[in-house]
């Protein structure tokens, strides 16, 4: 279910269980986990997430969940959380394609990827009302974060799904594709990054973490910044960037440390 491919520098994992809309069982978080495990140890640059199939992923595969003796915990704090974890401390920029639904568990995985392109016809919300259930996989603070409470509360009490054009005119995502040019885009945006300075990348990319985490002033950001330019600048790749700038030239990144 979970494909990996590594090409150059750049890794592609495919959710491939089309018929289930890619929804995700225990196994195969254990699997998906795995799948950036070896995008790490293969030193990447770059990873772009998809899903076979109508949908991106259309959350917890359900089907032979006897709620009566389900392990809620096991799954969403023993398995889910610890992945989105792993997902969004990546040593590198990662990017997920997002078509279809995006639900639930679903919508997690993109929460935890640095850059996320939507399908124009991608459906994102909270389907959780006809179950009984609540939002999960960070859905919460998302929504909360870029739409407010109102809007927030509008869409679990509903159940209604937004457009991915509708998610990226409200601050949710990045940018809206038509779905048959998504992917191609999303491989492009990775491949370009694969190619950039690695290392500052990933600083602005704890930079950002920390941000969101800790809710840092402009002053405490500042500090930051300034300890990462200082850090980055014992890098091949700052040297490298400065010398093609006066040199006048392309720079040619290594994405080493």
């Amino acid at each position: 279910m979970i494909e990996v491919e590594i090409d150059g520098a750049v890794a592609r994992i495919t959710l491939n269980a089309p018929a289930k809309r890619n929804a995700l069982d225990e196994r195969a978080l254990i699997d998906l986990s795995a799948a950036y495990d070896e995008a790490e140890a293969a030193g990447v640059r770059a990873l772009v997430l998809s899903g076979a199939g109508p949908a991106f992923c259309a959350g917890r595969d359900i089907a032979g969940v006897d709620p009566r003796d389900d392990d809620v915990q096991g799954y969403l704090g023993g398995l889910v959380t610890p992945l989105l974890r792993k997902m969004s401390a990546f040593p590198a920029p990662t990017f997920a394609a997002a078509h279809g639904a995006c639900l639930g568990v679903g919508l997690g995985l993109l929460i935890a990827t640095d850059v996320v392109y939507v399908a124009d016809s991608a459906r994102i919300g909270s389907p959780f009302a006809a179950l009984g259930a609540t939002l999960d996989s960070g859905g919460h603070a998302l929504f909360f974060e870029r739409l407010g409470a109102h809007k927030t509360l509008d869409l679990i009490y509903t159940a209604r799904l937004m457009t991915g054009t509708e998610a990226v005119q409200s601050g949710l995502f990045s940018q809206v594709f038509p779905a048959d040019e998504l992917l191609a885009h999303t491989e492009e945006a990775a491949t370009r990054a694969a190619a950039g300075a690695t290392q500052a990348f990933v600083a602005s990319k704890t930079l950002i973490s920390r941000l969101r985490d800790e809710r840092l002033g402009l002053w405490d950001a500042m500090a930051l910044e300034n300890s990462a330019q200082v850090a980055l600048c014992d890098t091949e790749d700052y040297r490298e960037g400065f010398a093609a700038f006066q040199q006048k030239r392309a720079p040619r990144f290594g994405g080493g440390r």
